[in-house]
């Protein structure tokens, strides 16, 4: 069992003011993994004040440091790329065949975008007789999520020392153990004392203090919206800047013009990513009404050929949720839509076969309206909703028709036709024909989506303030 005793302060390791641990369970096995100090808001205070003495020289530290910088983490996270892949596949349940494409080597790629993306800032711009400068924003508060823990922390605190600020990082107690990798890659990367403090612990206990500190100048958070609207709440005591990566209940329309069995296919493959854990999963299937059986055919048969198991096989394609409370709520979500009378065409709140330890859900399909419990709110887990539409203006009515506006996707043979569908969507991101992510674009919402943006070169301004110079 893996026992980090020790929290990352001003470039040391050192102990928590609290003896408490925090325990960590692996969601196959529900076995105890790792523990993991309890953070205090005097463990906060002590990283807070690090970060604001080491904000004066790194903010002042020249592009070419950071690249240099953000290089070197790249080829040492890759050095240490199986070890992260066990461990994230202990701590999250992701299969590791698609885990080490997604979550190993998508943390490469977005430490690499990272270095490539700091020579494209305007860092000064003549307005007239005003010079327009960017400076970073200061002190950071990270709180970063558990589904994709080690590139939740390279988009936040990776993108915030980017910019030239300090950090103290809250990783999600459910997965936090890449959080500790990610220290110690950044002590052996050379970055400065105090420029990334971690202070593990819940909400309550790490989260809020970070967001009230009055020497924090801004606090970042990816999380539920309650957790947002805590967080936003708490920060503007003090008139924090608030950055919020929260829900969403994505639409993926597919016209009728479109690859109908590749659209298909694609779009429950994209939902049940990580197990439909995925903030920006295209949960909402939307099809031509008279297609709508056809549909529901192709998406049984996907559904049904995901292999449940033990996330370490590499036969596995579908792992558990994360936690108990997370199996009970999603099973909660398909019995309550079943006595809601909502079509069930596979699946259910029973245990898959032969799994019985372990959290798992099986991937269940409904077919239904957008007007359901299962269609309006954020699920997370391996859920889709199947809802007919009659035409294209109706598709586009029930795609905005959400509380949420993370993400969404179009399908048809005119990709012009797709675009102009795609430019009347209230989100912050439209995938084309199933067109793979591109992490030099941005990922963020609208609505309970949450604020700002994240990833590449807008990720990194994202931590930025203005400052005009005349004369």
């Amino acid at each position: 069992m893996i026992e980090r005793k020790q929290i990352y302060i001003d470039g040391a390791w050192v102990p928590s003011t609290r003896s408490e641990v925090l325990t960590v369970v692996n969601p196959a096995t529900e076995q105890v993994i790792a523990t993991v100090p309890r953070g205090t808001a005097e463990d906060v205070d002590r990283a807070v004040q690090a970060a604001v003495r080491a904000f004066p020289e790194w903010s002042r530290s020249s592009t070419l440091t950071r690249v240099t910088l953000f290089r070197r983490l790249a080829r040492l996270t890759e050095a240490r790329f199986e070890e992260i892949a066990q461990t994230l596949v202990s701590e999250l349940g992701y299969p590791i065949t698609a885990l080490r494409k997604t979550q190993v080597l998508g943390a490469v790629e977005e430490l690499d975008i990272i270095a490539e993306s700091l020579d494209q800032i305007e860092w000064m711009h003549q307005v007239g007789s005003t010079q327009v400068q960017r400076e970073p924003s200061g002190v950071v508060g990270a709180i970063t999520a558990w589904n994709a823990p080690l590139r939740s922390v390279i988009s936040k605190a990776g993108a915030a020392i980017a910019a030239g600020c300090t950090v103290v990082l809250k990783p999600s107690e459910v997965a936090p153990l890449t959080a500790f990798v990610f220290a110690e890659l950044c002590a052996e990367a050379g970055l400065p004392p105090g420029v990334f403090n971690l202070v593990c612990g819940t909400g309550p206990e790490v989260g809020e203090p970070i967001a009230a500190h009055p020497l924090v100048d801004m606090v970042s958070i990816t999380g539920s919206v309650r957790s947002g609207r805590r967080v936003m709440e708490v920060a503007a005591g003090s008139i924090k800047r608030v950055h919020l990566e929260l829900g969403g209940k994505s639409p993926n329309i597919i016209l009728g013009d479109a690859d109908f069995t590749r659209a298909v296919e694609g779009g429950i493959e994209d939902a049940l990513r990580n197990t439909g854990q995925v903030c920006g999963g295209l949960t909402r299937m939307l099809v031509p009404r008279d297609r709508l059986g056809e549909a529901e055919q192709l998406a049984v048969r996907k559904a049904q050929s995901y292999v449940l198991g033990d996330p370490l096989d590499e036969r596995t394609t579908l792992g558990p949720v994360s936690t108990a409370a997370a199996r009970d709520r999603v099973r909660g979500y398909i019995s309550q839509a079943q006595e809601e009378g909502v079509r069930m065409l596979t699946g259910g709140a029973e245990a898959p076969e032969g799994l019985a330890q372990g959290w798992y859900v099986q991937p269940t399909i409904f077919s239904g309206d957008n007007h359901s419990r299962i269609a309006r709110e954020e699920i997370f887990g391996p859920v889709v909703v199947l809802i007919p539409f009659d035409d294209e203006e109706d598709a586009v009515h029930i795609a905005n028709d959400s509380a949420y506006g993370l993400a969404a996707g179009v399908w048809s043979a005119d990709p012009d036709r797709a675009r102009a569908v795609a430019s009347r969507l209230r989100v912050g991101r439209v995938r084309i024909n199933g067109a793979p992510l591109d992490k030099r674009g941005t990922h963020g919402g609208f609505k309970l989506s949450g604020v700002g943006r994240e990833w590449g070169r807008f990720g990194i301004e994202e931590f930025m303030e203005y400052k005009s110079v005349l004369g």
